[in-house]
């Protein structure tokens, strides 16, 4: 502002209009501008003023308005459905996008934006090719329901994913990680250990602790199972496990028995035809049982701590999740607490921290901290050394 009532008045004694957008750095269009609106309007004519257009033919009609807050207030819905409903009831309208809904419903205070969730890290390795019986098992939760008695119940399934053998259907007392378990124990002793475990991203098989663990998959590393997890959102990739629970849906629970032992019965013996009398035609006619066998790799009667290499430094994780370096603490994750963590020492700042064979994140030997992303620094120099 006061460069431009400087700038006339150094035009008023005698100074050029070239002269002066070259000395205030403005187009000599600009400086005509300014003395057209100060001999118009005085001082006040140069001050800012607003550059929103002052017809606007985007802009809601207060009636579109109203409309569009009396169904929010209606239904609760987001702008999306919103739109699906009033375009049913006002199908001669033009309506306004979904951005502009949610625009409108914020500048009301009738949404907010969400914080955003802290999710279950996304598994970084490729699926396991399945070529034989006991590599890959698959396991889930079918859907709960409730028996006639009103109870609800949680069946735990585990399958082998080569040979479509059902090794478990049982109802969970608790789905928390003692009872499944014990239930996948029972299931380690019967038939062996598998090279790889396949579940959901859901509790207990996984968390959002660091590289996803829970308590449950940390148990399977240490008897050497990698504990793989479909990508989220992704029933696809337990199709097959997926495809066997429609199955057990339609014979079993249509409706449900008239409580939880009545229906675990159903269960067995519904469990025993699938393994033995249903062929399959992936199997080319066979029935599971014809296909699989125990697994070469017997459970053992303790289940042994995670290994580490001689290059790693080895810390144990206090209850409440820290990792002590040298007198320091820094935290990790409580779901890692009383377990040794492997602390790869690669970069002269960063360690890699590892659980077993499972890199959960980095330790910044700087600032004292840990951080699950490799930090750009390290993908900078990756990327220049490539």
């Amino acid at each position: 502002m006061e460069q431009r009532v400087e700038a006339i008045r150094e035009w008023k004694d005698g100074e050029s209009i070239t002269a002066l957008s070259e000395v205030y750095g403005v187009s000599r269009k600009t400086i005509y501008k300014w003395i057209e609106r100060e001999a118009s309007q005085g001082t006040a004519g140069l001050e800012d003023r607003s550059r929103a257009p002052l017809n606007s033919p985007q802009k809601l009609s207060e009636a579109m308005v109203e409309r569009i807050i009396e169904a929010r207030q209606r239904w609760g819905w987001g702008p999306r459905k919103l739109l699906v409903k009033l375009a049913a009831s006002m199908p001669k309208e033009k309506l306004p996008a979904a951005s502009t809904v949610a625009e409108l419903l914020r500048s009301k205070g009738l949404s907010h934006a969400r914080n955003r969730r802290l999710r279950t890290p996304a598994y970084p390795q490729p699926f396991a090719a399945v070529e034989q019986a006991n590599q890959t098992w698959c396991a889930d939760f079918k859907g709960w329901f409730q028996t006639a008695d009103g109870t609800r119940c949680d069946p735990l399934t585990i399958t082998d994913a080569h040979s479509r053998y059902l090794l478990c259907c049982q109802i969970a007392a608790k789905t928390n990680t003692q009872h499944v378990e014990a239930l996948f124990d029972a299931a380690f002793r019967e038939y062996g250990m598998p090279q790889v475990i396949h579940t959901d991203n859901g509790s207990p098989f996984a968390s959002r602790a660091p590289g996803g663990l829970s308590r449950l998959s940390m148990r399977w590393v240490r008897l050497g199972i990698v504990a793989e997890r479909s990508r989220p959102s992704s029933p696809q990739d337990n199709g097959r496990h997926e495809r066997m629970h429609r199955t057990l849906k339609q014979d079993t629970l249509q409706p449900p028995a008239s409580n939880p032992k009545r229906q675990q019965d159903a269960f067995h013996v519904w469990r025993k035809q699938y393994n033995e009398e249903r062929p399959h035609e992936s199997l080319a006619y066979r029935t599971p049982s014809v296909c699989y066998e125990n697994s070469p790799r017997p459970f053992p009667r303790r289940v042994p701590e995670v290994q580490y290499d001689a290059g790693l430094f080895v810390r144990k994780v206090s209850a409440s999740g820290d990792l002590n370096w040298k007198g320091e603490r820094f935290f990790v994750s409580e779901v890692f607490d009383g377990q040794m963590l492997g602390l790869k020492p690669n970069h002269d700042r960063y360690f890699e921290v590892f659980y077993g064979p499972i890199s959960i994140g980095w330790f910044d030997t700087f600032q004292y901290q840990f951080q699950r992303r490799e930090p750009k620094q390290l993908q900078k120099e990756r990327e220049t050394k490539a």
